[in-house]
């Protein structure tokens, strides 16, 4: 059973919402999330990475940077920008890109159904980028990044989720990327009491994207639970923000790669390796995408391959068996000597929202060889999580990207 509640939410007037609202935090390098702030104070990014908001050579880790994002979130509060709602309610949030609609239900989750594994992840973390969220959350004593989960499809959900979205919405506008956000409240006590039972009878809720923050949430809620000594459950502590998809909306791009060297051998000698594990056939420039699972393409020498996994080489495993892990294993490793891609500073990784053309300027500055990924799968991501294992690190990459500041939730 998933424990998904609805919450008080501390969201953007509506008049500032196009201004406040923003990428997520960890998609910016620092110099990046400076440029963005510069001139535009309303946005949400400045509250997220609170480094900016000091000179250029401050530690962003130390502790009076997590203080000014606390005092400027509460500051906005106090002066309307954003304001607090009085009735616990769920929240519809509907992304458009290129058309295509993917609507999802905000809400707060439980950190034990983390823990027990109702919501499974399928990434490990890194322990230096939870602490610096732990910190973050703790220190502005709210959640201000949704993580994004997914849900097998819910009949029940998506007709209320239809219904909500005939009535006025609290917010509608476009993003400087073309991304078209919408927002709508359901406070009715029929459709928050339906929609809990509805993901109360799930057995399993998934991680899309967030890991990170999900498990600082849940770090925090330990720390909280273990200050309190005496805790009811119902304390906001023991939930985290997040944002809940049916599965069969979602989209998710091929996650690239790029490698800068070939290990010593000239591109010929490289490609004869390559062909002696794939079936290798020279493709024209309209024709290099792969288009199916089981297909990667390689750019190399200012020209596109398709190269095909050979069946006997398809694994069963869930993880072994996906595009990511095939290149990894049949190729990455064994022919140019990749042996952790978390690690080796020779593999770089480029998401599909990029573009084929980002992996043919790569090879043609700093990069020796390119590979297009087929995209994951996301049975596939279900597979792996309910078998209980992990992906390999960058396999999935989600678009359109959920938008921090316009949902907050109070510890």
């Amino acid at each position: 059973m998933a424990d998904i509640r609805p919450f008080f939410c501390i969201r953007p007037c509506r008049e500032k919402a196009d201004k406040i609202a923003a990428l997520p935090y960890d998609v910016y390098s620092r110099e990046e999330a400076r440029q963005q702030t510069a001139g535009n104070p309303d946005s949400f990014l400045n509250i997220d990475r609170p480094e900016t908001q000091f000179p250029e050579g401050v530690d962003m880790y130390e502790e009076r940077v997590y203080q000014k994002a606390h005092d400027l979130l509460w500051e906005k509060v106090a002066d309307g920008t954003f304001i607090k709602d009085k009735q616990r309610c769920y929240y519809i949030y509907e992304l458009t890109m290129d058309g295509r609609a993917q609507t999802g239900i905000a809400a707060c989750a439980s950190i034990d159904d983390y823990e027990n594994q109702v919501i499974k992840k399928h990434e490990n973390t890194r322990e230096e980028k939870e602490a610096d969220r732990v910190r973050h959350v703790d220190v502005c004593n709210a959640q201000t990044g949704p993580i994004f989960l997914a849900y097998r499809s819910s009949q029940t959900i998506n007709e209320i989720v239809e219904q909500g979205k005939k009535r006025a919405p609290l917010y509608d506008f476009v993003s400087e990327d073309g991304i078209r956000h919408r927002v709508f409240r359901i406070d009715q006590d029929a459709d928050i009491h339906a929609i809990q039972q509805a993901f109360a009878a799930m057995k399993a809720i998934y991680i899309a994207d967030g890991h990170h923050r999900a498990a600082s949430a849940v770090k925090v809620g330990q720390k909280r639970r273990k200050a309190q000594g005496e805790y009811t459950g119902e304390e906001e502590f023991n939930y985290f923000l997040s944002v809940l998809f049916p599965d069969d909306q979602l989209m998710i791009m091929d996650y690239n790669r790029i490698v800068k060297d070939l290990a010593g051998m000239t591109a010929l000698q490289f490609l004869e390796k390559v062909r002696a594990v794939f079936d290798v056939k020279k493709a024209l420039r309209s024709e290099c995408r792969p288009c199916k699972k089981g297909e990667f393409s390689m750019y190399l020498d200012g020209s596109w391959y398709i190269c095909t996994i050979r069946e006997a080489d398809m694994p069963k495993d869930p993880v072994k068996s996906l595009d990511v892990s095939l290149l990894q294993d049949l190729l990455l490793e064994p022919i140019l000597g990749i042996h952790d891609p978390k690690t080796d500073e020779r593999i770089g990784f480029v998401g599909g929202i990029r573009g084929l053309e980002e992996l043919e300027r790569r090879v043609q500055t700093d990069c020796a060889v390119a590979f297009a990924m087929y995209p994951t799968d996301i049975s596939e991501l279900f597979a792996v999580a309910d078998a209980g294992l992990l992906m390999p690190p960058k396999s999935t990459w989600f678009e359109p990207k959920l938008r921090s500041g316009l949902f907050i939730h109070e510890l």
